[in-house]
């Protein structure tokens, strides 16, 4: 399975500089709306599954790509309670795909129609119970299930490939549509195999790499709801800028979630999250090089890998049920944040005022901490809200911190690699 960060990496490598010189200067006081789901369909404006309408291309994007990159984890999550058996958190993951599965037809509906995002759901919806049938296949070693499963689940993204090329008039065509889904769905599938075999690294690998690949799905599926001239807007450096950022902070988000609950399960399932961890970081960091050179970027790289340290502490705390080792390592929390607070703001030359960046990030830290003491302690619904807004929390970082590079980021600015070594989970 190829990673899709390095295409990624380029394109930040690249882009940074253009983003400065043909984006419009961002408003300083709050970040671009990443919760807004897009209502142009028809003219119409409306609400949909309790998601805000959105009125431009950028919002569409952004709400799409956090959709269904979300969804992906929800699915890969959910799939692997049944394959470890555990009803109480498959319960939780059953009603969140749910509700996400609602939401987010409700945003297709605001960009296609609501008739196409009635369409849209009904696939979605079987598509989850086939992933289901497969790791209930996969779970009680059943062959002639699981093949079974592996068809329906082609012949979801067939009919996902028909649904598209129709919503969109044409736009994208239905083999090209199908094929997304079919990489969807192996890679789902893929996921459970090598977790069921107990080979976390590559279930971890995979997993990623779903993660990335509908992120960028959401991307696709925003641009072929306008008419080619409007969808343009979103080819733009900084909105390539955005998304690249937006990924992988959220990624981050996402893995340290997967880590801290990793604690409970063992050290060969906590090595192989933390191992995407550390990727990620060196994704990050490689990024800021492009920006920032490959010596403010070694900076990043240590104070994010100081934040990442702090968070696993805590939850390896919270599976010792050790209460002073959880206060002492909230307290270095508090620390890590505000230096690396400290950091941003100063890369974008006080564009990002400190309160503010130093306040976001310490919510990020709150959002994991509430979610891994929840999880602890088998209060598997709230942690499943507190990964939900934590992860929408970090794509509004993402957006406020590319708003303020694109302010002060200068062509003269080195556009290279940086070095990266250890992600913020070597030492541990």
């Amino acid at each position: 399975m190829r990673s899709r960060t390095g295409p990624v990496l380029l394109a930040i490598a690249v882009l940074a500089v253009a983003a400065a010189c043909d984006a419009k200067p961002a408003s300083r006081s709050s970040p671009a709306p990443t919760t807004q789901a897009p209502a142009h369909a028809g003219g119409q404006h409306a609400e949909h599954g309790g998601v805000a309408a959105a009125r431009t291309p950028r919002a569409l994007a952004a709400q799409l790509e956090q959709y269904l990159a979300q969804h992906t984890l929800l699915a890969v999550r959910q799939m692997r309670s049944v394959l470890t058996a555990t009803p109480d958190y498959r319960k939780a993951a059953d009603g969140e795909l749910q509700e996400y599965t609602g939401e987010l037809a409700g945003v297709v509906g605001g960009a296609y129609g609501d008739a196409q995002g009635e369409r849209f759901e009904r696939i979605w919806e079987q598509g989850i119970a086939h992933f289901t049938a497969y790791a209930e296949a996969v779970a009680g070693n059943d062959a002639e299930a699981k093949q079974a499963a592996r068809a329906n689940l082609l012949a979801d993204a067939g009919a996902y490939g028909a649904w598209f090329t129709e919503a969109s008039k044409g736009r994208v065509a239905a083999g090209d549509a199908a094929a997304v889904l079919r990489t969807h769905v192996q890679q789902l599938m893929d996921q459970a195999d090598a977790y069921a075999a107990r080979d976390y690294d590559q279930a971890y690998k995979v997993e990623r790499a779903a993660y990335e690949h509908m992120f960028e799905a959401g991307t696709s599926l925003a641009k072929a709801s306008f008419p080619p001239k409007t969808a343009a807007a979103l080819d733009a450096p900084v909105e390539k800028l955005r998304a690249g950022f937006a990924m992988l902070l959220g990624e981050h988000m996402q893995l340290i979630i997967d880590t801290q609950r990793a604690t409970f399960a063992g050290a060969p399932e906590f090595k192989a999250a933390a191992a995407q961890v550390n990727a990620n970081t060196a994704a990050l960091t490689q990024g800021m090089g492009a920006i920032v050179g490959p010596a403010k970027a070694k900076e990043f790289q240590s104070a994010w890998a100081e934040h990442v340290e702090g968070l696993l502490e805590y939850s390896t705390a919270v599976a010792g049920n050790d209460e002073a080792e959880k206060a002492a390592a909230r307290e270095e929390m508090r620390g890590y944040s505000s230096r690396l607070a400290l950091f941003l703001s100063d890369i974008v030359r006080n564009e990002l005022p400190l309160g503010p960046i130093t306040a976001a990030l310490g919510q990020h830290d709150q959002h994991l901490v509430d979610q891994v003491d929840a999880y602890a302690a088998k209060r598997f619904g709230d942690a499943q809200e507190m990964e939900l807004e934590g992860y929408e929390q970090m794509l509004g970082v993402a957006n406020t911190l590319v708003g303020a590079i694109q302010r002060t980021v200068k062509p003269q600015l080195p556009v290279g690699g940086s070095q990266t070594g250890g992600g913020g989970t070597a030492r541990r």
